[in-house]
């Protein structure tokens, strides 16, 4: 009897540890965090002017992904935030521009998500707004980048009910990856996915003091400060 109830509470103590790690981590404590619009951590830069551009072929399409920190900011619930704009093109005609609000947290390093701004274009004209969100409400800011890095942490970066919720887990810590920019070393690695689509999975590679070198087919070609 001793053996059997010994096992039923180890098996349990087992099962609520990987219900713990298999969770996504929804709860951040900003109010412990005094906010700024500049700065970054290992694999984030939030400095104005910082500019990262990504290219890359998806079935015959040559596709583009510009990232640029705007000098310009926006205060969400709140807390001042730095817009940071993502252009996306398909061939040399735009198909998305986005404005996302971003502020980092002095204590912990974390890079927070407050929302974004969405503008989709066809044929040169603005044809929807979807995925838009603003941390405000029941909407709550996510986490686009943690200061501390940990294989398996996981954590939402959207928080927008029904509209944008999604997160990701740090896969490793120690990847080197090419890129027509040059080779990096220590890269951050992370899969993305949301409760939106299940079947939605999405590998993403930062560099340190660089950060986003590869999403999906698109890998950095350029980076650095606009002169």
């Amino acid at each position: 009897m001793k053996i059997i109830i010994i096992s039923f509470f180890l098996i349990s103590i087992i099962s609520l540890s990987q219900n713990k790690d298999d969770k996504f981590i929804d709860s951040f404590n900003t109010d412990s965090c005094t906010f700024s619009t500049t700065g970054q951590n290992l694999y984030f830069i939030l400095e104005p002017g910082f500019r990262l551009i990504l290219a890359g072929e998806n079935d015959g399409d040559e596709e583009q992904l510009i990232i640029t920190v705007l000098n310009e900011t926006k205060t969400i619930n709140g807390i001042e935030t730095r817009v940071v704009e993502e252009n996306e093109s398909e061939d040399g005609e735009t198909t998305e521009i986005s404005r996302n609000f971003f502020a980092i947290c002095n204590e912990t390093g974390d890079v927070f998500y407050f929302g974004e701004e969405v503008d989709i274009y066809k044929n040169g004209k603005i044809v929807s707004h979807s995925g838009a969100w603003i941390a405000e409400g029941k909407n709550k800011p996510g986490v686009i980048m943690p200061g501390n890095y940990e294989i398996g942490y996981k954590y939402y970066q959207e928080i927008a009910p029904e509209i944008a919720m999604d997160r990701a887990e740090i896969i490793s810590i120690d990847v080197t990856f090419k890129t027509n920019a040059g080779k990096f070393t220590g890269c951050l690695k992370t899969l993305e996915t949301t409760p939106l689509n299940p079947k939605e999975k999405e590998y993403k590679h930062y560099a340190p003091g660089i950060g986003l070198i590869q999403d999906e087919q698109l890998k950095l070609v350029k980076y650095g400060f606009i002169k």
